[in-house]
Parts: structure tokens; C-alpha cells; sequence
């Protein structure tokens, strides 16, 4: 018989997985993003030079004002965006600390030039 090798495909992770409560965090996280018009609404506010207003996503994404209050509460609640409340309407910007975190779990080699 033969020794068996291991190959490389089979050898074990150096670094240690995401504890359980963080891969569950991070799901909900990427369940968030899985609309793309959230992912448009995070991309518009990320090229913003200032929070962005809410009456401004219905225009941009052709959505209804009712559906756009719906994707910006969604990321809201996940933490992706803060909201401020000036008067009757609300701002939106991205949340520094919840993005730094989303962009450490996404660097993966072949996709960040």
C-alpha cells in the first residue's frame, strides 16, 4: 500500500473561521444586500459627497416611495446606513464602522485589484 498525501486543496485554513455569531451577522448582512436596488441605494450614497436625502432615491431608482422606505429601513436596521432626520425628512449616509467591517469580509484576493 501506499502513504496518502495530502493535497492541496485539503490542508487545513491557517486563519480561524468566523465564530458562529459573527457568520450570522455577516448572512444577515449579505441577505440585506441581496436586492440590487439596495445595492444601488448603498452605491449612491457612497458617491455622495453629503447624506442624501430620501426623496431623492425615488427618482433615481424608479422605485415607488414606499418601496424605497422599505430597502432604506432594511439597511438602516442592518447598520450600513445612518439616518438623521432634518424636519420632515430623513438623510442617509454610510456607517463608517459597519463598512470598514463589510470591506475586511469581502478582500478576497482575485476579486480587489
Amino acid at each position: 500500500m501506499t502513504n496518502l498525501q495530502v493535497i492541496d486543496c485539503c490542508v487545513p485554513v491557517g486563519t480561524p473561521s468566523l465564530a458562529d455569531d459573527e457568520a450570522e451577522a455577516t448572512a444577515r448582512v449579505f441577505k440585506a444586500l441581496g436586492d440590487p436596488a439596495r445595492v444601488k441605494i448603498l452605491s449612491l450614497v457612497a458617491t455622495a459627497d453629503e447624506p442624501v436625502c430620501a426623496c431623492e432615491f425615488t427618482p433615481a431608482l424608479g422605485l415607488s416611495q414606499a418601496t424605497v422606505s422599505h430597502h432604506l429601513k432594511k439597511l438602516t436596521e442592518i447598520g450600513l446606513l445612518d439616518r438623521e432626520q432634518r424636519g420632515k425628512w430623513a438623510y442617509f449616509s454610510l456607517n463608517a464602522v459597519a463598512l470598514e467591517q463589510l470591506a475586511g469580509l469581502v478582500r478576497i484576493a482575485e476579486v480587489v485589484a
